[in-house]
């Protein structure tokens, strides 16, 4: 994607990313967490602010700092960089409410083509995963990077 993103800063096995989203709210900082699941090389993507006194995130904050496209090319650029650390891997990513989930599929269809010329990707339904189709609702988004 060829949007402006913030700097990133990782650790080295690049499971935990943070940046520090700017806007008229401040300076907000945010996490990246590549977690581990109970499926082998599944990887859940968790994001949200960090709470500065905890260093957890919080997945329902609000942030509104009118940088949305911004930090969501962020969080890809992350992606990017998590697979190339951990080829072999999943990313499932799903929005701590419906109303993001949401918000995750309209920006995966914005950017499909680019998406998909780098990615397998698949949808969550009740019924299970299936490859990602435009214009469908799904609970959750799967991705593995394809590697030429």
């Amino acid at each position: 994607m060829k949007i402006d993103k913030y700097l990133l800063k990782s650790e080295c096995s690049f499971i935990i990313f943070e940046f520090i989203s700017e806007g008229p709210k401040g300076n907000i900082h945010k996490v990246i967490h590549f977690q581990k699941t109970n499926q082998p090389r599944v990887f859940n993507l968790a994001f949200g602010d960090k709470n500065l006194d905890t260093g957890d995130i919080d997945d329902l904050a609000i942030s509104n700092n009118n940088d949305g496209e911004k930090v969501l090319a962020t969080v890809v650029s992350a992606v990017y960089a998590f697979f190339e650390k951990h080829p072999d891997s999943f990313v499932y990513a799903t929005g701590s409410t419906k109303s993001r989930t949401r918000l995750y599929r309209m920006g995966i269809t914005k950017y499909y083509g680019e998406m998909v010329a780098d990615f397998y990707l698949y949808g969550r339904t009740d019924d299970g995963f299936q490859e990602f189709e435009l214009n469908k609702d799904y609970i959750g988004f799967l991705a593995q990077r394809k590697f030429n």
